[in-house]
């Protein structure tokens, strides 16, 4: 089992496309990851041998923040946001979208399900 960064690769899944299980490597960096490490991106993970596993580990310690670290300095600089009381921290701090989408008929995920406020019931047709 290939294990790069504290996550398990799935073994049965194209290289360039296991790495993307990896929080902070998409596609892209994928393919640069394994361009500079010198591996195929078309082979399997099961394929590949123990040196080019380490390659890639060090390619990737190089290249940059990915998973526990990034996840840290993203909640960090929201985190500032907030503190600094800018617009952007604002929306996060009350659940919206920050990034300019209307929020009058979308922005479902964001807000959670709809509150209903209640309807007055109306006495049956035939009771009178």
């Amino acid at each position: 089992m290939a294990r790069i960064a504290g996550v398990d690769l799935p073994m049965q899944k194209m290289v360039k496309i296991a790495l993307t299980y990896i929080y902070g490597i998409g596609q892209p960096r994928a393919l640069t990851i394994l361009g500079k490490a010198t591996v195929q991106p078309d082979r399997k993970v099961r394929e590949l041998s123990e040196e080019e596993t380490l390659r890639i580990q060090r390619v990737i310690q190089e290249e940059g923040m990915v998973e526990g670290d990034l996840r840290k300095k993203t909640q960090l600089d929201i985190k500032r946001l907030v503190e600094i009381g800018s617009y952007r921290g604002t929306r996060h701090r009350k659940s919206l979208p920050v990034r300019g989408q209307r929020t009058h008929t979308n922005a479902r995920t964001r807000k959670g399900p709809r509150r209903t406020t209640m309807k007055k019931n109306k006495p049956p047709a035939g009771s009178r």
